[in-house]
């Protein structure tokens, strides 16, 4: 959600073609943000794809869970918490079939939370670790971790904690894989091995050993 706008609004036109040809998305709402039940953020993801005539049905709702994302043809992950997202996919079993599900050709929409997992690992989420998943590992569509509502450093401000650029450093630090600060109203379009930044931002990329780098929209590998 953008300031200003409701739900998705900013991103209304893009999953009304990404999704044109989809009568029914399957939505996973393990992340709960906030807390909220899977019901209630169910009926909130709900409320806007009705708007562009698509029904909305919770992974919950599913005696079996690993057979629902096998046979949907289309999937959409909300955001919260990247923690308990991973450990509830973990727990249930779903990681892989989500991951080939994919890789298979199934239409897939992660925000923030559902987005961290697009990457090799949820490492750069700016969750707090309310659960401990079994692994980091995640669904690796892509060459590189995602750091969603990635925010500047403020010359004005006086808190005087690390920033985000900072903790991703510290992150590079340790590991091997870039990872891609993503701005608010930007997203990903992914198709095969192509990676396009959209929206009117550009995003900040990180690699090892390297500065950082803007990256203005468009093909990005």
């Amino acid at each position: 959600t953008l300031y200003g706008s409701g739900y998705l609004e900013y991103l209304r036109p893009t999953i009304s073609d990404f999704f044109a040809d989809y009568a029914e998305v399957l939505f996973i709402p393990f992340a709960r943000p906030s807390g909220i039940s899977h019901d209630a953020y169910t009926a909130l993801a709900a409320r806007f794809f009705d708007t562009i005539n698509i029904k909305i049905k919770g992974l919950h709702r599913y005696k079996n869970p690993n057979k629902a994302i096998k046979n949907a043809r289309a999937v959409f992950t909300g955001g919260g918490n990247t923690f308990l997202l991973v450990k509830q996919l973990y727990d249930l079993g779903l990681m892989e079939a989500l991951k080939q599900s994919v890789v298979q050709g199934t239409k897939y929409l992660g925000t923030s939370a559902g987005s961290n997992i697009a990457g090799p690992t949820m490492q750069n989420t700016n969750d707090m670790p309310i659960i401990y998943p079994p692994s980091f590992e995640t669904c690796g569509w892509m060459p590189f971790n995602i750091n969603p509502h990635y925010l500047d450093p403020d010359p004005d401000s006086t808190h005087k904690g690390e920033t985000r650029e900072t903790r991703i450093m510290e992150y590079l630090h340790l590991n091997d894989i870039p990872v891609l600060g993503l701005r608010e109203g930007s997203w990903l379009s992914i198709s095969g091995d192509q990676v396009e930044l959209c929206g009117q931002s550009p995003a900040r990329f990180f690699e090892k050993g390297k500065k950082p780098v803007e990256r203005e929209p468009g093909l990005i590998n």
